[in-house]
């Protein structure tokens, strides 16, 4: 058991006074997942679960869910850790540069008001990427101890996933956002349909959607991969898919870019988007860094680059953790996970 207490965030939802964006579902709006996530999923694995919301700035309410004790009961009186997930798992309409710029200096607010403490931060994924860009902007730190960061993604223009580069190059999301569809919903008849089309162009195999999408995951429990198919994917904000999208075809790691000079410019005041510097991730903030061989999201040779961008970190600041057999999902629920990289992730909190 780690020793640590856990704020969980599972989802978001959009709330009823933000009239611009699109009515949003919830797991718990899900058939067997009315109760929340806290009943459906954490207590009935023997653990207390505490259900709150958080306001953004810009009118999101944030679900989140906090582990406060051991499977014994026993109150946890140590450093708060703040979860945060990928991609497919929420719903939100607009990019991650929101998720930046409101969501994390929200949860992060939270966290911290409530328990007193400054706090450690595991990000899989997306989760990641918008904590390399809160760091590059120098926001979150004075209320943050360490980030431990799995799968990390910040470059994408090397990425080898068959799929997720098919989507980009064909303009997958671009062209359900100018068909009015703003919510990319993996289960939906567009995305479906889409697929079918992505899936009959040579050399992409769907047999093994996961797969093909995250890499050859080593060490997935089949039975535990039913439990989170029977959830996920949920879906995302078309506009965060173009964004991604975005970001594999130019190799950039850059805000929203909305197509002409004219609206970058009523949006950041510059003709193309504000550029993420992952140089100015200050070099004394202690970072654990673990990425797979098979990721074929987070891509070995696009984490060599970020690394590169962290060339000058304090040597004793920085952990890097190369898992050779691992692809993306194997660092969420695989088997092996809990000895292979959350045991080495808890020794690196306990030293900050």
């Amino acid at each position: 058991m780690v020793n640590t207490t856990l704020f969980l965030v599972v989802l978001f939802l959009v709330s009823a006074g933000a009239a611009s964006r699109t009515k949003l579902y919830s797991i718990s709006d899900q058939e067997g997942a009315n109760d929340g996530i806290c009943k459906s999923m954490v207590e009935t694995q023997g653990y207390i679960c505490h259900e709150h919301t958080v306001t953004t700035q810009d009118g999101y309410v944030l679900s989140m869910q906090r582990i406060p004790n051991s499977q014994s009961g026993k109150p946890a009186d140590k450093p708060p850790v703040l979860l945060q997930h990928g991609l497919l798992m929420a719903y939100w309409e607009w990019s991650w540069d929101e998720l930046v710029a409101y969501d994390l200096p929200a949860s992060f607010k939270f966290v911290h008001d409530q328990t007193g403490q400054k706090l450690h931060y595991v990000g899989h994924s997306l989760g990641t990427l918008i904590a390399f860009a809160a760091f590059s902007q120098e926001k979150l730190l004075n209320v943050i101890r360490s980030a431990a960061l799995l799968s990390p993604i910040a470059h994408l223009g090397q990425m080898p996933s068959p799929l997720a580069r098919s989507a980009s190059d064909a303009f997958l999301a671009e062209d359900l956002y100018w068909l009015g569809i703003h919510e990319f919903a993996p289960r939906g008849e567009a995305v479906a349909k889409l697929m079918e089309d992505i899936c009959k162009k040579p050399g992409n195999n769907c047999s093994n959607l996961m797969n093909s999408f995250t890499g050859a995951n080593c060490c997935l429990n089949s039975s535990r991969t039913d439990v989170f198919l029977e959830h996920e994917p949920q879906s995302t904000a078309t506009k965060n898919m173009i964004h991604l999208a975005q970001m594999t075809r130019k190799g950039t790691i850059a805000m929203y870019d909305y197509g002409n000079e004219d609206d970058n410019m009523n949006h950041y005041g510059q003709p193309t988007p504000p550029v993420y510097n992952m140089t100015r991730i200050p070099n004394d903030f202690p970072l654990f860094l673990s990425y797979g061989g098979k990721d074929l999201l987070s891509d070995v040779e696009d984490v060599k680059l970020l690394l590169d961008n962290l060339k000058d970190h304090q040597g004793d600041k920085l952990v890097v953790q190369f898992v050779e057999e691992y692809a993306h999902a194997d660092f969420v629920f695989g088997e092996n996970a809990n000895q292979v990289v959350y045991d080495p992730l808890m020794a690196f909190f306990k030293l900050q």
